[in-house]
């Protein structure tokens, strides 16, 4: 039964429908994993009760062969920052420790109406600021790759969900994507992580953090797996203004054995050759590059001038929205409230300095600062600005190649001792180099697995195309799945 847990969503679907599985007892494996899997806190609510309800009502379904789609009975974990209707969602900070939505983000109903079963609700850096999972109020989430002797970093900020999917806990884990934030931890904890066209899939119920840039992330172990998710979530939301209107067509891959790039046109961004970057990744690099060159695709050297710049512009954004945002959270209406009656500006100061950690209040001050009438033209005008030659940037190199790989992140995980050592604004610049980019033009990137380091972590690549690529994206990631086959097996039979 425990090998069911590393089988692909298509697979563990046929066994359902041929009676060979019932999903209550998948859900009741899952659920026993989780509480073996402790150590590495991924989870900070487990929803016990929830997912056997839903389970043993795939199992009827199935029984009464009316099973809703391909994910009915699919086990699934959610990053704490998406509104869940009656089950807590703390965004892993005090200040909203005890906030219990009242309804469901538009991602969570889709999966839910699709029948997949929730497990729990996943760790992050608080309010989702960070590369880490290192800040949460529940605890730093654990890698599970690496040396036993040595801690290492999952990535951030949807850490929580990376390892839920690295442990078997679930098939699919759902992240944020922001600046990097899915495909960071799928990129050191060994899976495949979508961050989709921005507008492709609803935030409606995603606490926000930059509104012009957030987009829900899918996690899994495999290509196909994430496809199946995201032909359950992606289309239009009336209720979401940046919803896109587009019509949603479901993806189809075929088998990895059947696909060819024959004359696709693939650019190596060189601005992506940068400082910091691992000699173990560059050389991974190259060697995906000719393996798609020797399979037919069009290997070209592009530029994208203003890379250099996105981080730094994107900090400036970043902050100027996390100002806005944060500005709901006073201790009147919900959320944490200080014990203090002396004035109205005393409770809003005592409520955020105990509510918010060190990280959310520097965004907040830092923010106001470049909001200022006498700031605004000179940091937030700007930086929009920037913003605005970063995205061209990517339009102009459209025309000569199709897709872009790119690494996702310089190096392999870090060390716990080591990341905890530098401030959070020097992590996110080194850690979202290569993934922050693609936000700020809001086009659709993967992460996919390549290779175990010399220190037994995973080396992962990017994969970039223009909006409303994912087919193709998608499918050119699946093509180097199949060549590199990255296993998961080792670790995951160790746990």
């Amino acid at each position: 039964m425990d090998k069911v847990l590393s089988l692909n969503i298509r697979l563990v679907n046929k066994l359902l429908k041929d009676n060979a599985l019932t999903s209550t007892h998948l859900t009741s494996k899952c659920l026993e994993r989780i509480n073996n899997t402790k150590k590495y806190n991924a989870f900070i609510t487990v929803t016990s009760d929830l997912a056997k309800k839903h389970a043993d009502e795939s199992t009827e379904r199935y029984k009464e062969n009316k099973s809703l789609s391909e994910i009915d009975g699919i086990t699934i974990a959610i990053k704490d920052n998406f509104c869940t209707e009656a089950i807590r969602t703390s965004c892993a900070s005090k200040m909203l420790e005890k906030f219990i939505p009242t309804y469901n983000a538009t991602i969570y109903e889709r999966l839910k109406n699709a029948g997949a079963v929730l497990v729990g609700k996943t760790n992050l850096d608080q309010f989702a600021m960070g590369s880490g999972t290192v800040d949460s109020i529940y605890g730093p989430t654990k890698n599970i790759w690496g040396d036993e002797k040595d801690c290492y970093i999952t990535g951030g900020s949807s850490g929580g969900s990376a390892i839920a999917v690295a442990t078997g806990s679930c098939f699919a884990g759902i992240g944020s994507d922001t600046g990097g934030s899915t495909r960071n931890p799928a990129s050191y904890c060994g899976l495949v992580g979508l961050k989709p066209t921005y507008g492709l899939v609803s935030r409606l119920g995603l606490i926000p953090l930059v509104n012009s840039m957030d987009v829900p992330g899918i996690l899994t172990r495999n290509v196909d797996d994430c496809v199946s998710i995201l032909n359950e979530v992606a289309g239009h939301d009336p209720k979401d203004s940046t919803s896109l209107r587009n019509p949603y067509k479901k993806i189809r891959l075929p088998p990895g054995d059947k696909m060819t790039i024959k004359n696709l046109k693939i650019g190596i961004p060189r601005e992506y050759h940068c400082e910091g970057l691992s000699d173990e990744v560059l050389e991974t690099w190259n060697e995906i590059a000719c393996c798609l060159e020797n399979a037919g695709a069009i290997i070209k050297d592009v530029s994208l001038p203003n890379t250099e710049y996105s981080i730094v512009c994107y900090s400036i954004l970043n902050q100027c929205e996390v100002a806005s945002n944060m500005a709901r959270y006073d201790g009147v209406e919900f959320g944490f409230r200080a014990d203090e009656n002396t004035s109205t500006e005393k409770l809003y100061a005592k409520t955020r300095s105990l509510g918010f950690n060190e990280v959310v209040r520097n965004r907040i001050l830092t923010g106001n600062y470049f909001l200022l009438t006498r700031n605004y033209e000179k940091y937030f005008n700007q930086a929009l600005k920037v913003r605005r030659l970063i995205s061209e940037d990517f339009d102009h190199v459209w025309e000569s190649v199709q897709i872009l790989l790119t690494p996702t992140t310089l190096s392999t995980a870090p060390k716990y001792n080591d990341f905890i050592g530098k401030t959070n604004r020097d992590q996110c610049a080194v850690q979202d180099y290569c993934t922050q980019p693609a936000n700020m033009a809001g086009i659709p990137a993967v992460s996919i697995p390549i290779k175990l380091s010399k220190n037994n972590l995973p080396i992962s690549l990017q994969l970039m195309g223009r909006n409303l690529s994912e087919p193709m994206l998608l499918a050119v990631a699946k093509f180097i799945e199949h060549i590199v086959q990255f296993s998961h097996n080792t670790k995951y039979i160790k746990i």
